[in-house]
């Protein structure tokens, strides 16, 4: 154990946290850690697996021996590892020794990589923040959202603050692969070229620093693999597990369609009952998401007869497992507009009468904002009456229309025509 952590920790020895261990920066994302470290509140940091969160983490731990920490006041472990002991007791254990190792004075920072997988986690952590306040700061890392059950909220209400981490944005994307935004209208050309790429290869980090196609499909299949296996399979001993990966290839080829649970149960054999379950852990190992219908009424809204669209966490995941017939442009673009709301902490939802309207934004002043996303420039009809008669329906609530398109940009009718690379820039 000692000299595992010896290995995870070479701050401890060289002073500095490797290079090779805090890649590309994230500056947006970073931020949001940092201004954390000050505080007592448990960090945890939550997203897909291979997002950047350990990543976010060594670069966190630079910025704290950077600010004069002690290295040796900086534990990180992994805990990933195919550790036999899977109980609290082996929290206890790395604790123990690694205050054998350096029995460090002042402020400590423990920095614990996919804490999910120990049972109990949550109990050592508040017996800890609860015995030593101050003098030790944690911030942890999961791969699944069951680190927010009911159970964990009430065991560290007030304890812990939560930041979600996606894969990378586009804007992180052009700073990944060197290419400085100073004006988007005059570098219009080339953002284009660079949205492309994004648009098909996704935001995982070392997907989108790594060139061979042949290589990501490979990173880009394993990742979905250990998602369903590790994080699903393993974790909820699910004994269905074909089923299981036969549902959630279903749901990543056909994101952005509108989804019965009936139509899902004829076409993976699976009981509703298993379905909506298997969905929902889909959903917490954050693979897909299910986007309600908008009304007024929650009960409306969640009700098991209104169908469910599906999206998925990443372009690049989804091309690399769903079994398509097509380019799927229109497809991609609508599932990276979905990411990217998700991204703002949009409060959202999709709208269907006689036609549909992809995404409705409700504000905090119960205002609405209507989105339709046609990667075109070649407008139908339908698109643009959806739009119009979402606003009919809703008349004064409805505060602004938006039609995302290729790179067609206009305001008629009082919809706003916006492309969506600089839409998805924040620089319309």
């Amino acid at each position: 154990m000692k000299q595992l952590m010896k290995i995870w920790n070479p701050w401890w020895t060289e002073g500095k946290v490797p290079e090779s261990k805090k890649r590309i920066s994230r500056p947006r994302t970073l931020e949001r850690i940092l201004k954390l470290m000050g505080i007592r509140e448990v960090v945890c940091i939550t997203g897909v697996r291979r997002c950047g969160k350990s990543t976010l983490m060594y670069q966190a731990i630079d910025y704290l021996v950077g600010q004069g920490v002690e290295p040796e006041n900086i534990l990180y472990f992994n805990l990933d590892e195919p550790f036999e002991d899977k109980s609290i007791g082996i929290l206890d254990r790395i604790f123990a020794e690694y205050i054998e190792l350096h029995a460090p004075e002042g402020r400590k920072y423990i920095f614990l990589d996919e804490i999910q997988n120990i049972e109990g986690w949550e109990q050592w952590v508040k017996k800890f923040y609860d015995l030593h306040g101050e003098e030790i700061k944690f911030v942890l890392t999961g791969s699944n959202s069951t680190m927010l059950s009911d159970r964990l909220a009430t065991l560290l209400t007030g304890r812990m603050i939560t930041q979600h981490i996606f894969p990378i944005s586009f804007g992180e994307y052009l700073d990944f692969v060197g290419f400085e935004l100073k004006d988007p209208d005059v570098q219009k050309n080339v953002v284009l070229h660079h949205f492309n790429r994004y648009l098909f290869k996704g935001g995982f980090p070392e997907v989108v620093l790594e060139e061979d196609s042949d290589i990501n499909h490979l990173r880009l299949t394993e990742y979905f693999n250990s998602i369903l296996l590790r994080d699903i399979v393993v974790g909820r001993k699910i004994r269905e597990s074909a089923k299981l990966i036969e549902l959630a290839n279903y749901s990543l080829a056909n994101v952005s369609t509108l989804l019965s649970y009936s139509k899902i149960s004829n076409a993976t054999g699976l009981s509703v009952n298993s379905l909506k379950e298997y969905l929902l852990y889909l959903e917490q190992a954050y693979l897909i998401y299910q986007l309600n219908f908008f009304s007024y009424s929650v009960k409306d809204s969640i009700s098991i007869k209104m169908p469910r669209k599906v999206y998925c966490i990443d372009n690049g995941l989804r091309n690399s497992v769903a079994f398509t017939f097509s380019a799927d442009e229109g497809r991609l673009a609508e599932n990276l507009t979905f990411i990217e709301l998700k991204r703002r902490k949009a409060e959202f939802f999709y709208w269907k009468q006689k036609r549909e309207v992809d995404f409705v934004i409700k504000g905090r002043d119960q205002m609405l904002t209507g989105i339709n996303c046609s990667y075109t420039d070649r407008i139908r009809a339908g698109e643009i009456n959806a739009l119009l008669e979402f606003k009919e329906h809703f008349g004064d609530r409805v505060s602004g229309l938006v039609l995302l398109t290729k790179n067609l940009e206009k305001e008629e009718s009082g919809i706003s025509y916006v492309p969506l690379w600089k839409w998805i820039l924040g620089t319309d």
